[in-house]
This record gives structure tokens, C-alpha cells and sequence, in this order.
């Protein structure tokens, strides 16, 4: 499913405001068009990417030096990506060699909708005309094991890792004792629980999602065999 939300508009005035401060300098617009994608074709595109990207890895270069021209005054990204700083988790290039100026991404470990990255989400659908937003979390993540730990263990956690951590606790919480493996069910959780979060939380995202110009799912990458496997569809429950 993705999460369709109906509110009562506000994003006018939010809109306004965000004009306000672009105009003092602080909030930078977008100087190029917006992208012609819905977010249906959006999600096809990265879809197709991920394909090539199994299929044929080596196929997947981009003409780097082009691009970083004809995108330096300006961005249109037909996606924003939410996903897990891990370094082996890279948008550009699992979604088979994505160039500049195409996907709008925010990283932490976990791939959690912290302020930071709830404003960037926003940024990114309000300002950049993002279509489509991806929640992507990934085998193996080593921020959700943690959280795992934490939830069968009771293990304390030192510095600013620990409240990062906790975040994450809830989504283990919920799936702990359930058939399968532990941290790859809290992994899919956890991408749900966010992205319902960007979805209901935000009223900007809310209002977009129901005018049809925004959608949201979340998936999981499989770090064996690098398939994205998208867990939610739009329409879909």
C-alpha cells in the first residue's frame, strides 16, 4: 500500500512561508523544471534500474562529466530515497547507475524520519516535485540488529547511538517471537512504521498524497543478490 492521507489544506500556507524564507536567502528554490513523472512511472523507473542493475551491473555507467553540467544550476529528482547509511546500500547505483540530479536521498543508519530527514522529505516533495518517496531498508542492517538486541537482551546502548537506537526499538518490539528471522522481520517493520510516519506526520506530504501528486512506498535490498524488493504498492492495502 502506499498512505494515502486526507487533511484539510494547509500546504498553502506552509507554502507561503517556506516562500518567505527562500526569498531571504535561508531556503534555496529549485531552479529547474520539475520532472514530467508521475509517480506511478517514477516507481516503474527505479523498478527497471534495479533489473539492470541484477541483471547487468557492468552495464550501469553514467556519462558523469555531462551531467554534472547540465544539472549544476538546477535539480528535478524523479524520486526521493530514504535509506540506511550502510555503505554498501548506494540508490545511484542499485537502481542501475542513476545519474546526477535524478534521486533526492537522505541517509542515517536505520533509515529513520528524524527531523533532519522529515524536513528533507519535505523539501524534497514540496520544492523539488519529487513524485515518489521510498523508504529502503536493507538485509542485515546493523542499526535494526542492534535494536533487535536491545529488545530481546535489554542491552544498553553508550552516546548518541543509543537514542538512535531506541527509535528503532518499537519496530523490533512488534515482530519479536514471529516465524522467520528476527532482524530481517524488524527491517521490514521498521520501513513501514517510517514511512507511515512521513505519511501521516507531515502535512505537507499528507496534502500531496492527496492531491495524487505523491506517493509512498517502502521496500527492502537484498545485499546477496541485489534485488529491491518493494513491500507496499500505491492503491494497494
Amino acid at each position: 500500500m502506499c498512505f494515502q492521507c486526507v487533511v484539510p489544506s494547509r500546504r498553502r500556507f506552509l507554502s507561503l512561508t517556506a516562500t518567505c524564507v527562500a526569498t531571504a536567502g535561508l531556503l534555496p528554490r529549485a531552479l529547474s523544471a520539475a520532472t514530467s513523472l508521475s509517480p506511478d512511472q517514477a516507481l516503474a523507473k527505479l523498478k527497471a534500474g534495479n533489473e539492470r542493475f541484477v541483471a547487468s551491473p557492468q552495464l550501469c555507467e553514467t556519462d558523469l562529466a555531462g551531467q554534472r553540467g547540465a544539472v549544476a544550476k538546477g535539480q528535478s529528482p524523479w524520486a526521493t530515497i530514504l535509506t540506511c547509511a550502510d555503505s554498501r546500500v548506494t540508490p545511484e547505483l542499485l537502481f542501475g547507475g542513476v545519474g546526477l540530479g535524478e534521486l533526492f536521498v537522505a541517509r542515517n543508519a536505520g533509515a529513520m524520519a528524524d527531523t533532519a530527514v522529515m524536513g528533507t522529505i519535505e523539501y524534497g516533495a514540496e520544492h523539488l516535485h519529487s513524485p515518489l518517496i521510498v523508504v529502503l531498508g536493507h538485509q542485515r542492517c546493523g542499526a535494526v540488529a542492534a535494536a533487535c538486541d536491545v529488545a530481546r537482551n535489554h542491552t544498553r546502548l553508550s552516546g548518541s547511538i543509543a537514542p538512535m537506537v531506541n527509535a528503532i526499538v518499537p519496530a523490533a518490539i512488534a515482530v519479536k517471537g514471529k516465524p522467520g528471522d528476527f532482524v530481517d522481520n524488524a527491517v521490514r517493520e521498521n520501513a513501514r512504521r517510517t514511512a507511515t510516519k512521513i505519511g501521516t506526520q507531515s502535512l505537507i506530504v499528507k496534502e500531496l498524497v492527496h492531491e495524487g501528486k505523491l506517493k509512498i512506498v517502502y521496500a527492502r535490498y537484498d545485499l546477496d543478490t541485489g534485488v529491491v524488493e518493494f513491500l507496499s504498492e500505491p492503491g494497494h492495502a
